[in-house]
């Protein structure tokens, strides 16, 4: 029972079941020291949906890696679905440290251990005996906020200078917050340090959902919060556009309660992004798709105040 949020109860989602969750988990990667990951999944049930999340490069020590993200992630594993949060190589607090080639970003790490996970998911689930023959691995979905985002972007078929990362394994994706195109979008300055950001979102075929702050304004572009749609703008298979009113780029939580990620608590703004994420990922997993129909109902009437949802073939999607 949560009595901070008030227009969101009017966003239907199942009751939450009981959790478990392993951590750390290790996986062996070459030339390397171990991935670290969390895994929280439902405690009862067969079949669980996998989906692997990418955390961000925010200015906290901790909540870039496998233990942030908990209000995002804890809500999705209640119902249902089987999560993993690597703590990536660009982490502070668990990653690969200032002295490689391709630190502090690691975009290209970062995608390779997200593969890695996929790789080694008989591994994972040795180290979790309560979810072990209980993952569903033809049914795994990929999301990821920020620079997670763009992590997810590129798993999801997006390309970089002509280069492919998509995996074939990962059906679908959620976008939050993630970054929009890059060059001469950007600022001088940011496209010299950023030039990774220069992502073709035009090869994404695979279903995904993109979500975003209306008051997000991003300072890598004189553009707006608009720039974070781009992939909802530019790729085929970007299925819709929910855009959080009144927040910014925390979403109204989503990275951790009084991180410093998040800008502004808003409970009725976090409480639609983990409601609709979480309705779209089981429309496209199959196990609930009336949650996604009745949200995005409710977004038309009752609770219209909360954000705007623009879905492919909408009029209003150009």
């Amino acid at each position: 029972m949560n009595r901070l949020i008030d227009i969101a109860r009017q966003l239907p989602t199942p009751k939450p079941a009981l959790t478990v969750a392993y951590t750390p988990i290790r996986l062996t990667l070459p030339d390397r020291p171990e991935l670290e990951l969390r895994l929280t999944a439902p405690a009862a049930g067969r079949d669980l949906p996998i989906v692997l999340f990418s955390h961000g490069y925010g200015p906290s020590l901790y909540t870039p890696s496998k233990d942030g993200y908990a209000p995002l992630v804890q809500f999705w594993a209640e119902r249902g679905l089987a999560v993993i949060q690597p703590t990536h190589a660009s982490s502070r607090v668990g990653g690969l440290g200032p002295d490689r080639s391709e630190a502090p970003f690691y975009w290209r790490e970062r995608v390779a251990e997200m593969r890695a996970i996929l790789d080694q998911l008989d591994e994972v689930e040795r180290q979790a005996p309560a979810v072990a023959g209980r993952l569903d691995r033809s049914r795994i979905a990929v999301a990821g906020h920020s620079f997670g985002g763009h992590t997810s972007a590129l798993l999801l078929g997006a390309r970089l200078q002509g280069e492919d990362f998509l995996d074939p394994r990962i059906g679908a994706g959620v976008l939050l917050a993630a970054p929009g195109r890059g060059g001469d979008t950007l600022t001088p300055e940011s496209a010299a340090r950023f030039p990774f950001f220069d992502v073709d979102f035009s090869t994404m075929r695979k279903p995904f959902l993109v979500v975003c702050g209306a008051d997000d304004d991003p300072h890598f572009t004189p553009r707006g919060p608009d720039w974070h749609a781009d992939a909802f703008t530019d790729a085929p298979g970007a299925d819709a556009l929910l855009t959080i009113a009144n927040v910014g780029h925390g979403l109204g939580g989503i990275a951790g309660l009084d991180a410093k990620e998040t800008e502004a608590e808003v409970p009725d703004a976090l409480e639609v992004t983990r409601r609709m994420t979480f309705a779209w990922l089981a429309r496209h997993f199959g196990t609930g798709p009336e949650v996604w129909d009745q949200g995005r109902t409710a977004l038309r009437n009752a609770a219209a105040t909360l954000a705007v949802l623009v879905e492919k073939g909408d009029e209003s999607a150009g």
